[in-house]
């Protein structure tokens, strides 16, 4: 990348100088005087390009933390007591990483094009060195703390892979004007070869990445499965301004019969899911005469109840005791609405009216009793977890769990139950009971049909297939975003849980469906059209180096016959 002549020699003056001092802070015209780019330049060229990629990966990766921040909200929650939704600052200060180091790239490109030299300041080199140790600890935060998302980002390639194969191949087509231009300004044989295999290998690899492309949305419409079942998690806590807010603003219950209805739980035909929170089990009252009898199951989905209550100012002193320690009476004087509205967890607060608002205000902890009359008079299907299991009362809470239910009234078929602790007794006490399995170790195969429900890192769209060609139904969670809802709906689930019912039930189709000869004729006109712009480019900065050579040989011949005057 030496200095030297370029077709683009003849840009603005101006522009040349605007260029120069903005990378390289020379603004006068004695700094600039005898600059030439050396192999050091080069070398943190390289280093900035890998910078920006490396930024541009992350911010992939941050894009797709989104269906599944909440999570990593609460565990820091947990940690901190101290509510902050940091999927804002994270997107912020990716979206300003990236956009520096971008801007640094297009302002050596631009540098490289009008020959001018790649003199990188020295606090653009040291932000450039901060930006790289900062998304490369983010990447090892995310392995240590929350590796389960690598595999959200193997799912995510499949919705996005055809899309980032069309963005890498229009990125290296743009390339080709500045290699071309530093191909034919170098003059040593041995980088102009270096960078034309680097160059050219790059290029044959992405023309040839849709044979590793894999995904199940490039399929024949007629051939899509039907649209998974929506299960509302936790009550759908992602509100719709148009609907109540005391089912959908609290982490804690479905209480309200319109819940059902306008949050989006009706789906397949005539079969409706709910998913309230993890079920609990309260402490009997001190002396009760029948302890078992006076348990009473509750919906809570921490252990805790410091997150979604005002516990600490109501019983500040066992604030941090897990929910199971309260007796029934003291949970019923907990404000269990309050927190979302000073929260606003979901960001959607806002689009609820005053009168939803002291709805959400007036909530209390529901018992899994006032669940199950709702799911009863509405023909619900309810499904929901039983926590902790390791509690050393844990099979208590099982026979008073199976009581409430069976005491309810409600049709056994409607209950779906999912904890693996016990099952064999709970089929045993309540045979009708649906049983829906997580564990492949929990499974019995001589159950027909055999339903599972898993988080959707946890299975493979191939899997996914195949569990629908055995009729096997697979519920997985939790799924908030379109395009992940997207992928799975093309792959066959049955059903996911998710906590934006109001955003999926609007959708009709997946967001892209292609059919694979389309695709592959897509991917080939692509390539061609690609290599016809970056053959074009070669071909005419090759035209525009030649017609500088004679104008140089005659200046080289010109200073030497003036230097051998002078020296006689």
């Amino acid at each position: 990348m030496a200095k030297g002549p370029s077709c683009c020699h003849g840009c603005c003056h101006g522009c040349a100088t605007c260029l120069l001092g903005l990378y390289s802070c020379r603004w006068a015209k004695n700094k600039r005087k005898g600059l030439r780019t050396t192999k050091c330049d080069c070398s943190w060229f390289f280093f900035l390009f890998c910078v920006c990629l490396f930024a541009l990966v992350w911010l992939y990766h941050a894009l797709i933390l989104l269906n599944d921040f909440h999570n990593f909200n609460e565990f820091l929650f947990r940690q901190t007591q101290w509510w902050v939704d940091w999927s804002l600052p994270l997107l912020g200060v990716t979206v300003l990483l990236v956009t520096y180091s971008a801007l640094l790239l297009v302002l050596a490109l631009c540098l490289q094009l009008c020959g001018q030299p790649l003199k990188l300041h020295c606090l653009h080199k040291c932000l450039l060195i901060l930006t790289a140790l900062v998304v490369a600890a983010a990447f090892v935060a995310l392995d240590v703390k929350w590796t389960e998302q690598w595999q959200s980002a193997r799912i995510s390639l499949q919705a996005t892979g055809p899309f980032l194969h069309i963005g890498a191949v229009a990125g290296v087509t743009l390339l080709a004007w500045p290699v071309a231009d530093c191909f034919y300004r170098t003059r040593r044989a041995a980088p102009k070869v270096l960078l034309l295999l680097v160059y050219f290998g790059v290029t044959a690899a992405l023309y040839l990445a849709p044979l590793m492309i894999s995904s199940p949305c490039l399929m024949e419409e007629n051939k899509l499965p039907p649209k998974p079942a929506l299960a509302g998690h936790r009550g759908a806590p992602m509100p719709c301004p148009s609907t109540p807010p005391w089912h959908q603003s609290l982490d804690v219950a479905l209480v309200s019969a319109q819940s059902f209805t306008a949050s989006g739980y009706l789906i397949n035909s005539d079969k409706s899911l709910a998913q309230p929170p993890s079920c609990h089990v309260s402490k009997p009252p001190a002396n009760t005469i029948s302890p078992i009898a006076d348990r009473i199951p509750f919906l809570m989905h921490d252990e805790t109840l410091t997150r979604t209550t005002n516990v600490q100012k109501v019983f500040n002193a066992q604030a941090t005791m897990s929910g199971t320690t309260f007796n029934w009476t003291d949970l019923q004087q907990l404000d269990a609405g309050s927190w979302f509205l000073e929260r606003n967890p979901f960001r959607s607060v806002q689009g609820l009216s005053s009168e939803a608002q002291g709805q959400a205000r007036a909530q209390k902890i529901p018992s899994l009793e006032q669940v199950l009359q709702e799911a009863k008079q509405h023909n619900i299907s309810i499904m929901f977890d039983l926590r902790p299991e390791n509690h050393t009362d844990y099979q208590s809470f099982v026979n008073v769990t199976v009581a409430t239910i069976l005491e309810s009234g409600i049709p056994p078929q409607l209950v779906t139950w999912v904890p693996d602790g016990l099952r064999d007794q709970v089929r045993q006490q309540a045979p009708g009971f649906q049983q829906i399995y997580g564990l492949k170790s929990s499974w019995n195969e001589t159950e027909s049909p055999l339903r599972l429900n898993l988080p959707y890192q946890d299975v493979s769209t191939e899997q996914i297939g195949r569990y629908r060609q055995d009729n096997i139904s697979v519920n997985l969670y939790v799924v908030n975003e379109p395009w992940l809802f997207s992928v799975l709906w093309c792959a066959g689930a049955g059903s996911v849980t998710t906590n934006a019912c109001q955003v999926l039930k609007e959708m009709k189709r997946p967001l892209w469906l292609l059919p694979r000869n389309t695709y592959l004729m897509v991917w080939i006109v692509i390539d061609c059209v690609s290599f016809l712009l970056l053959l074009s480019a070669f071909l005419l900065l090759q035209k525009c180096s030649r017609r500088k050579e004679p104008a140089e040989s005659k200046s080289d011949v010109l200073l030497t016959k003036i230097n051998s005057l002078m020296q006689e």
